[in-house]
C-alpha cells in the first residue's frame, strides 16, 4: 500500500542553489548561443550592405564583436544564475521561516 506525505520545504542550501542556477542558466546560454550568432551575421551582414553606401565600420568587425558576445553569454548568464540563486533562496528563506514554506507531496 502506497499513501502520499506531506512534506515542507522549509530551508534552501543558498550556496546549492546558487550553483544549481548558475549551472542551469550556463547551459540555457549555450542553447541561445546558435541564435545570437546567427543574428549577429545576419545584422553585419545588413550593416555591410548600408555600410558601402554610409560609411560605417567594416562587416567584419561587427561580425566578431556580436560572435564574441554570443561566447560571453553562457558565462555571463551562469554568474548571473549563480548571484540570483543565492539570492532567491537567502529570501526563500527568510519568508518560510514567517509562514512555513511549500508543502510537497511525496510517496
Amino acid at each position: 500500500m502506497i499513501r502520499n506525505m506531506t512534506r515542507r520545504i522549509k530551508r534552501i542550501a543558498p550556496l546549492q542553489a546558487g550553483k544549481m542556477f548558475g549551472v542551469l542558466y550556463a547551459c540555457m546560454g549555450l542553447i541561445f548561443l546558435p541564435f545570437f550568432a546567427l543574428a549577429g551575421f545576419a545584422g553585419a551582414f545588413a550593416q555591410s550592405q548600408q555600410a558601402q553606401n554610409a560609411g560605417g565600420l567594416p562587416a567584419g568587425i561587427v561580425a566578431a564583436i556580436m560572435f564574441g558576445f554570443g561566447i560571453f553569454m553562457p558565462v555571463f548568464y551562469g554568474v548571473f544564475g549563480f548571484i540570483f540563486g543565492v539570492i532567491s533562496a537567502a529570501i526563500y528563506n527568510l519568508i518560510a521561516g514567517w509562514i512555513g514554506g511549500i508543502e510537497v507531496d511525496v510517496e
